[in-house]
Order: structure tokens, then C-alpha cells, then sequence
């Protein structure tokens, strides 16, 4: 696909997509990235389930938008600088879990094993979906995975 040009917007999108620019980042870029959902996840810590899932869907809707718009913008396929896929994954992670840093630093290194490897069907999303669709919703699906994993940690292992 050729590239899009398109001044202002093209950079407005290009800062968001890319967590404020840290996408950019020469080595692990999805993982300074993830960083950014740190205090995504302490903000929304503080809503009831309800609000936190409202608010999660948003931002997953607003990182399709992004990661395809990025796709077109820079003429590629899930371009390495876009993470904003990455702080969603990683929000969906946390998400209804009752926040403390242990657990917060524990998700994260549970999410970016889970957006690593992609076990069955997130690298299947990835593919299959379109656009921002598959670069994003393959992380999510990671996230959910992550998910179950820190609740059955919360449920089964001493506090």
C-alpha cells in the first residue's frame, strides 16, 4: 500500500498511535510503549467495573481507528511504531482487577509474554482481521488472556 500524506493530522495520529512517541524507540518498542498503560490502569482503577469498561471500549475503538489510520499513513502492514494496541492489550489485562503495583508489574510482564508468543487465535486475529481491526484486537485478545491468568493469581495464591 503507498504511503499517505497529510501535514497535521498525519502527526497528530502518528503521537497518539505511537504513545506519544515512544513507539519510536530503536530496541522493544511495544514494551516502552506498554509503559503507558501503567497509569492508564491506576486512572481507571479508581471507576467501578462498569465506567472502566466503558472507558476501555472507547480506547480500543480510538486504537483501531489509529493503528489502521498509521497502516495507511505510512504504508504498511502493523508498523512497529504503533503501541497504542499495546496500551489497550494491557488495560484489558488489568481491567476489574482490584489495582496494587504487584499486580500491576506482574500483568505487564504476563501481557508482553502473551503479545509475544500469541497463543491460539490471537496470531490468527492478527491476520484474519483487517487493518486497525487485526493490529489491535490480537493484543485485546492477549489481554484477555492475561485477564484470566492475574484473576486465577488473586484467586489462588496468598495475598
Amino acid at each position: 500500500m503507498p504511503p499517505e500524506r497529510n501535514g497535521f493530522s498525519r502527526r497528530v495520529i502518528l503521537f497518539f498511535a505511537s504513545g506519544a512517541g515512544w513507539g519510536y524507540m530503536p530496541v522493544a518498542p511495544g514494551t516502552f510503549g506498554n509503559l503507558w498503560g501503567l497509569p492508564i490502569a491506576y486512572a481507571l482503577s479508581g471507576l467501578t467495573l462498569g465506567p472502566q469498561v466503558l472507558v476501555l471500549s472507547g480506547m480500543i475503538l480510538a486504537a483501531v481507528f489509529l493503528a489502521g489510520r498509521c497502516e495507511k499513513i505510512l504504508g504498511e502492514k502493523d508498523p512497529s511504531l504503533v503501541v497504542v494496541d499495546e496500551i489497550v492489550g494491557y488495560c484489558t489485562t488489568l481491567v476489574g482487577l482490584p489495582f496494587s503495583w504487584k499486580l500491576a508489574v506482574i500483568g505487564f510482564f504476563v501481557f508482553r509474554f502473551l503479545d509475544i508468543v500469541k497463543p491460539f487465535p490471537v496470531r490468527s486475529m492478527e491476520r484474519r482481521l483487517p487493518g486497525g481491526w487485526g493490529v489491535v484486537m490480537d493484543d485485546v485478545l492477549a489481554g484477555v488472556y492475561g485477564q484470566v491468568l492475574l484473576r486465577l493469581w488473586v484467586y489462588w495464591l496468598p495475598k
